[in-house]
Order: structure tokens, then sequence, then C-alpha cells
């Protein structure tokens, strides 16, 4: 059999890396890119919250047409006469209605919106985080379904030959039918487990499509993440707990949670408001006419009972603060136990590694001493196929913990909430989420966005 493939080394020169298809992923990745106009949209909720600084203008215009009939009495003087007349009344104003307090709501507003902004970035991270870890984990997969796959043909190879070798033991007498049977047995078992690997193949070859952009190629073998994974477990929960984007959003959302119990306070307070119109009329009252009007009135409201309505609000925003404040300790725990299992599994593949080569040294010594007692007779045609089976898993057992290893260490880093494009170090224009919120964060008007839309 051929000797186990490494999926851990140096990469080629023309052979798609690791770093490459995280690379590919960061741009091309719809979800990620789906959460990037998500955050773009949240950015506008400050300029919405920041209108209720600036004043309401509202311009109207109106035009009719009006009749008039109006009979006069006769008298002992004058028979009786009837005046009649038709005006068309139009006319156009403006009035700008400016809020000067309102309970302090639209500060309320504008810090929850900011604080919303805030925790769709960390949204953002934590989807980037997962995507470069699909990405990852497809490239390993991929990688060790090939290995996998050429060992399970390679061994239909081995056994077919050992099939025929065999057949011409058989053919001169040497071994039994019952031999024979054995052997094709075993190549029957070969070619599924291969058709198997094939099947797991391409399936990983979907994923890695769906997630990185692209149909693999030729992968370059991929490395762990040891520059990035701290030397203690301790020291990685520690970090993940102050640093993973998760927590950090929902932070964000207990803000939110808050200021909205705020922002419902804020409608029991007193209402301070001006009002300012100027009205251009004409044929108001007789033909030909034209008056212009205007009026500026400061308005305070003071509220006294609205039903209960803005009690139920109250109360139901305390509630939603309490949730919000509960579901960030239950991420913190979620962080926690990702950490650990992280570095367990990181540690398991390790260790199997060691094992695995191992077992792979013993198994290839064990059959090469098989096949030599096999051909004086003291070892059967079983004792062969097993040593050659238990070869092969142990191959497949060192390649699949290759890719554990790389894979628990991106997952590790993932947890601990390093797993970004700048610290990975990609080659990538990376993406500011706030360089269009400074764009739109204080737009008065306009309807297309930044980029022209």
């Amino acid at each position: 059999m051929t000797s186990v493939f490494v999926l851990m080394g140096p990469a080629g020169a023309s052979a798609e890396t690791l770093e490459g298809a995280l690379s590919r992923a960061y741009g091309n990745n719809p979800d990620l890119n789906a959460q990037r106009a998500n955050v773009r949209a949240t950015d506008e909720t400050v300029a919405q919250a920041k209108s209720g600084y600036r004043p309401v203008i509202n311009g109207t215009a109106d035009v009719g047409r009006s009749w008039a009939s109006v009979e006069q009495p006769s008298s002992r003087f004058s028979p009786n006469t009837t005046t009649q007349s038709a005006l068309n009344p139009r006319g156009f104003g403006v009035e700008v209605n400016q809020t000067i307090f309102d309970g302090y709501r639209t500060q309320n507003r504008v810090r929850a919106a900011e604080s919303s902004v805030l925790g769709s970035r960390e949204t953002l991270n934590s989807t980037e985080q997962s995507t470069l870890l699909d990405a990852a984990t497809a490239y390993m997969d991929v990688l060790r379904d090939t290995a996998i796959l050429d060992l399970q043909r390679n061994n239909v190879e081995v056994i077919d030959e050992q099939l025929r070798q065999t057949q011409d033991r058989f053919n001169v007498g040497e071994v039994t039918r019952t031999d024979v049977a054995q052997a094709e047995a075993r190549l029957a078992a070969a070619r599924s487990e291969a058709s198997l690997a094939e099947a797991t193949l391409r399936n990983s070859i979907a994923v890695y499509r769906q997630v990185v952009g692209v149909e693999p190629a030729q992968l370059a073998p991929g490395r762990p993440l040891d520059r990035l994974t701290p030397r203690t477990v301790d020291a990685a929960l520690k970090i993940g707990l102050n640093e993973h984007p998760a927590i950090k959003a929902r932070q964000h959302a207990v803000d939110v949670a808050e200021l909205q119990v705020k922002i419902e306070e804020g409608a029991l307070a007193p209402q301070l408001g001006v009002v300012g119109a100027i009205d251009q009329r004409y044929d108001r009252q007789t033909g030909g006419d034209a008056s212009l009007s205007g009026s500026v009135v400061a308005r305070l409201t003071v509220p006294i009972y609205e039903g209960g309505q803005v009690y139920a609000a109250t109360r139901q925003a305390k509630e939603v603060a309490g949730q919000r404040r509960l579901e960030a300790d239950s991420v913190r725990d979620q962080v926690r136990a990702a950490v650990s299992s992280s570095w367990g599994r990181l540690e398991a593949a390790r260790a199997q590694i060691v094992a695995a080569q191992a077992q792979i040294d013993a198994a290839e010594t064990a059959l090469s001493g098989v096949r030599e007692e096999a051909r004086v007779g003291q070892r059967t045609t079983l004792d062969v196929l097993n040593a050659q089976q238990e070869l092969l898993n142990a191959r497949v057992n060192l390649i699949t913990a290759q890719r554990d290893r790389v894979v628990a260490s991106y997952s590790l880093v993932n947890a601990m909430g390093r797993l970004n494009s700048r610290a990975l170090g990609l080659k990538v224009n990376h993406y500011s989420p706030k360089i269009h919120y400074d764009q739109v964060k204080d737009l008065w008007v306009g309807t297309s966005t930044p980029d022209g839309r």
C-alpha cells in the first residue's frame, strides 16, 4: 500500500491554500455579505432617531370653485333682487413643527440606535467567525475525504492483487477454496468502502462550493492555528469571556432594552413644541382679494391619563430588559462551554495523531511479518487480509486525526472570539462598517445609498 497522506505541511506553489480559501469565503460568502447589508440597514436607524431633533415641515396647497346666490326680498320701493357671485378660492402654506422637549425620548432613541449599531457589528463579527470556521472545516474535509478515497482505491487494487495471487495458489493446490472466497469477500467490501468514500467526497465538495464560492481544485495541506492558541485552557477562557463578539452583542442588546425603558417612561413627561405656519390665500371673500397670514404657537402638553397603555409598555420594557440580561448570561455560559470543548478536542486530536502514527508503524511491521509467514504456510490468507485492513484503518485514523487537529485549532480560536480576517492575516480588503455609518448617521435628506443605489 502507498504511504499515508499528510494533511498538514508546507503548501505547493500552485496549490490553493487554506488561507486562500478563507479569503475567498470572506469576500464571496452570501451569508456574510447579507449580514454586512443588515449592519448597513441598522446604521440608518441612527439617522431615523435623530430626526426627532429636527423640524417637520409640510407644504399645503388647494384650489376650488364656489358659487353664491343671494336673493333680497322686495320692499315698497324696490322689487326682489338676486345677487350671484362665483369665486375661485385658492392658496398655499407652509407649516413647521419643532419639538423642544419630549421627555428625553429622542435622546434615548438615538442612544438605543447607536447601541443597536454596535450590537449589529458584533453580530457581523460572529458571522465572520462562523463563516471562516465553516470554510476551514470544508477545506479540511475535502482534503481528508480526498486522501481517504485514494487510500480506499489503493486498497481495492491491493486486495485485487491479493485475490489473483490466492487464485494462483489455489490452482496449484497450496490453498483451499475458502481462502479464495475470503479474498473475494474482502474485495467486495473494499469496493463498497471506496464507493462510500467517493460519495462522502462529493458531499464535502458541495459544502466547500457553498461556503467558499468556488469548486475546490488542488488543495495544499492545511496548518493548525497554533500561533493564535494560548498555552492553557484558563487563558483561553479568559480571552473568550472578554472578547467574544457574541457576548458583546448581547451586552449591547441589554443596553438597548434598558434605554427602551427610558423611552417608554418619557411618554409620561410633559411635551413642549413650537408650531409655525404661514398661509397665502386668494379669492377668500371677494373676487380678486388676497391675504397673507402667519402664526407661531408654543404648545405644552401634560399627560394626565392615557388609559394605562404607557404604564403597561413601561412594565413590558422592564421585563424585556430582564430577559436580555439572562440571555447575556446564557451566551457567556455557551462561550465558556465552547472554549472548554474545543480545547478538549484539540488535545484529543494531538494525542490521536501520535497514537495513529504509532499504530501505522506497528501495523506496517505486522503486515510485513504476516506476509512472510504466509509464504511459508504459517499464516492464512485471512490473516494477511486482516493485517492489511488494520494498516488501512490506521492510515485512515491518522488522516482523520490530522484533519481534526486543524479544525479543532480553528474551533478553539473561534470560541475565543479571535477568528477574524485581521488576526488570520488574510490578504483581503477588510470590511469596515464604520465607513458606511459615518456616511449616513447625520444625513438630513437623500434617498440614494452611499454606493449609488
